[in-house]
């Protein structure tokens, strides 16, 4: 799935349109034929990372809200029946995925890249570790986080 989503720019000396279709139509983001500025090929470059980026699409809500659990994503706060809940930056991250999912299951490859990234080498039972952290320390997640066997986890729809 990353390398799906990885970006592909064609720096190349074929200029016959016919190429630059082709190579668009096999899945090039751009295509670039020589000569060409090498500030321009970093500024191009910086443009479509830009918009490849998880969620450069859609601007994340400033709050989420499950039941009686509140998540201020700004202030990385989080509130349970009122009480403000200590998570770590992990945890908190995991809880935001759960909730930004609205009931889809969430694999536990899935979690790992939007919590650790792409480049780490986190072992996915990591992610079992933490949701069970999650569970002691909010007890209304202890049934609303649905354990998907061999998948991952989501959370019940409310």
């Amino acid at each position: 799935d990353a390398i799906r989503r990885t970006p592909v720019v064609m720096l190349t000396a074929k200029g016959d349109e016919t190429d630059r279709i082709v190579g668009l139509e096999l899945g090039a983001d751009d295509y670039i034929l020589k000569p060409f500025s090498p500030r321009e090929v970093v500024a191009r470059i910086k443009a479509i990372l830009r918009r490849s980026r998880p969620g450069a699409q859609e601007p994340e809500p400033a709050t989420l809200t499950y039941r009686e659990l509140r998540m201020d994503v700004g202030r990385h706060e989080v509130r349970c029946q009122g009480r403000p809940v200590a998570l770590t930056s992990k945890e908190f991250r995991i809880l935001q995925a759960l909730l930004s999912s609205s009931g889809r299951v969430l694999s536990r490859e899935a979690i790992l890249s939007k919590v650790w990234g792409e480049d780490t080498h986190v072992i996915d039972r990591t992610v079992d570790v933490h949701i069970a952290k999650l569970r002691r320390k909010i007890p209304s997640l202890v049934t609303a986080i649905e354990t998907v066997k061999d998948v991952g986890y989501k959370l019940r729809e409310s």
